[in-house]
């Protein structure tokens, strides 16, 4: 039996949010790569069979429930007048109690899942019985941001495929777990690392990278889904990252740049881009049509200290749209440039047809970001079309970081974190959920510390101060707030809605509940004695439809840790 070393943690800030920052050091986790119990009796996936996901009321076939990411399911068979009698079908419990962000897929009545440190687990969908588990051999570097999360995987043809946090990226034959290919996507000791699913689309595997808190140079890659070579790459960070010197934010606020002395800074240091960050931590979206993908990077590095990287530090807190095919860019959309508020862009795209300026319908895409807002954007060339009404209070925007700190709102962790919204578009409504932790942000010049964690600062949480959440439903085509359903505690984790006018969504006290997708009355719940902080999904085995959730707690929120997986249906 080998072992590897588990977690010295270090907490960048003082609350219940925590930063953490970790290398493989202490902990004995069992390291045995496969352990396979029965065999997955599962049909290989066909490409046509992603392509059209938005119609399948039967698998789970893609992280966010197809290419759109619209998290939409069409079964109906629980809706709103039978949704009171759902109830247990089974629950699965995991070899690892932390933090869980999995999106459970579902291919021919066959689950799988993953936890933290990578784990994958296949699972009879109808029973909960494990099938085959697969326990990632970790390197002895492993260097993270926000918890060893991983929010799941993706299957194409016999294999499945996997991003572990040690930075990897591997390929597993689907019926038994055992290793097809395995290849290095970047140096773990740099700071890079991998918590989000791939996107495997045309025998490409796509995969971004986290570690934009680690003085990382960001990325996008698309991999050959069968050898694992690399096809093409695309810096999130390009040669050039100056912009335009934007002194105003997507919605038209001053945030009090100091134009001068960056452009100082500039002719001194030279351009900041090979450790700026930009990182991404979500799967793009794609548009079959165009033959596109649409993603968000997240912040710049370090993440509260502006003053060694003058300008816009593009493409950081960014839509971005790319060639499928070649990795090409096609067009941008900055929220916030030269950020120092840590407020970037992580909750995935979402592709819906939307209402122009004119009211004419376009094809679209959403981000619902850290700010509170939902952005809507015309898919042609990444432009804003219009932002929704604040989800969460704004004060102080955008007052600068100090030592001794300052107040703003909302706090680095949102507005709307890593949670995949979910839409329904024939509302034209768009189900977030989100964090309302008042912080206050500090400023502290440090230099690069080699692939540590370099924040140049700390946000702290005000501990007199109520922290808090809400489900909140935006009418896309207007950006009017619909409904809004306050919650006792800061929302990270995801939603769920379907073709039975319902939306699903977990609570960090362990709360999953069952709201109505047209006004948020709360029709039905159910108490998981862990933290609801992963996304559902839904699927069909026999002719019964499902919906699962981890309840495993999360990292960044300090909410109560568990290990179940948990399926419910109505009989």
């Amino acid at each position: 039996m080998k072992y590897v070393r588990g977690l010295t943690a270090g907490f960048a800030i003082i609350g219940s949010f925590a930063l953490l920052s970790a290398t493989a050091d202490a902990q004995e986790v069992k390291q045995e790569g496969k352990a396979a119990l029965g065999n997955a009796k599962v049909a290989p996936v066909t490409q046509q069979q992603l392509n059209s996901a938005d119609k399948n009321a039967k698998d789970f076939l893609l992280t966010n429930g197809n290419y759109a990411q619209t998290r939409f399911y069409p079964a109906k068979q629980i809706s709103r007048d039978n949704v009171k009698h759902l109830h247990v079908a089974w629950i699965f419990q995991t070899d690892v109690k932390e933090s869980l962000e999995t999106s459970p897929i579902v291919v021919d009545g066959v689950m799988f899942v993953t936890t933290s440190f990578s784990h994958v687990y296949a699972l009879d969908a109808k029973t909960g019985q494990q099938l085959w588990h697969y326990n990632h051999k970790m390197g002895p570097i492993t260097t993270f941001c926000c918890g060893p999360n991983n929010r799941g995987v993706q299957v194409l043809g016999d294999k499945v495929y996997l991003a572990t946090l040690d930075s990897k990226l591997v390929a597993l034959n689907a019926k038994n777990g055992e290793v097809v290919w395995r290849t290095d996507i970047a140096d773990p000791e740099l700071g890079y690392s991998e918590t989000m699913a791939p996107t495997v689309i045309k025998d490409k595997v796509l995969i971004g990278t986290n570690g934009g808190e680690y003085g990382i140079r960001g990325f996008v890659r698309a991999y050959d889904a069968n050898t694992g070579k690399q096809i093409w790459n695309f810096n999130t960070i390009p040669d050039s990252t100056v912009g335009v010197w934007a002194t105003k934010d997507a919605t038209g606020r001053d945030m009090h740049r100091d134009i001068q002395a960056e452009k100082d800074q500039l002719a001194k240091t030279g351009d900041p881009s090979a450790k700026l960050g930009g990182g991404v931590w979500q799967n793009p979206s794609v548009d079959l049509a165009t033959n596109r993908i649409y993603f968000v990077v997240g912040n710049p590095s370090p993440d509260l200290d502006g003053s060694n990287r003058p300008g816009d530090n593009l493409y950081t807190n960014s839509l971005v749209s790319l060639d499928l095919d070649t990795g090409k860019y096609v067009c941008h959309f900055q929220y916030i440039a030269h950020d120092v508020w840590d407020l970037d862009a992580v909750s995935p795209t979402v592709l819906v047809d939307v209402k122009d300026k004119n009211g004419k319908t376009i094809p679209g895409v959403l981000h619902a970001g850290k700010t509170g807002h939902v952005y809507v954007h015309d898919r042609k060339d990444c432009s804003l079309i219009r932002f929704s009404e604040a989800m969460v209070p704004q004060e102080n925007m955008w007052v600068l970081p100090t030592k001794d700190g300052a107040r703003m709102l909302p706090g680095a962790n949102g507005g709307v974190e890593w949670s995949p919204i979910a839409t329904d578009p024939g509302q034209s409504l768009a189900y977030a959920i989100n964090l309302h932790q008042p912080m206050t942000y500090h400023v502290e010049n440090s230099p690069y510390p080699n692939g540590k964690l370099w924040l140049g600062g700390a946000f702290k949480v005000i501990p007199t101060e109520t922290q808090s959440g809400n489900i909140t439903a935006v009418n896309y085509d207007s950006g009017k707030i619909k409904w809004q359903v306050k919650t006792p505690e800061p929302m990270i984790g995801g939603i769920l809605a379907t073709a039975g006018g319902l939306v699903f969504t977990g609570e960090s006290n362990g709360k999953f509940a069952a709201y109505d997708s047209s006004n948020g009355k709360e029709l039905w719940s159910f108490r998981a004695g862990a933290g609801v902080n992963a996304p559902p999904s839904s699927y069909v085995v026999g002719n019964k439809q499902y919906v699962v959730v981890g309840a495993g707690g999360n990292v960044q929120v300090d909410s109560k840790r568990g290990n179940n997986i948990i399926a419910f249906s109505l009989d």
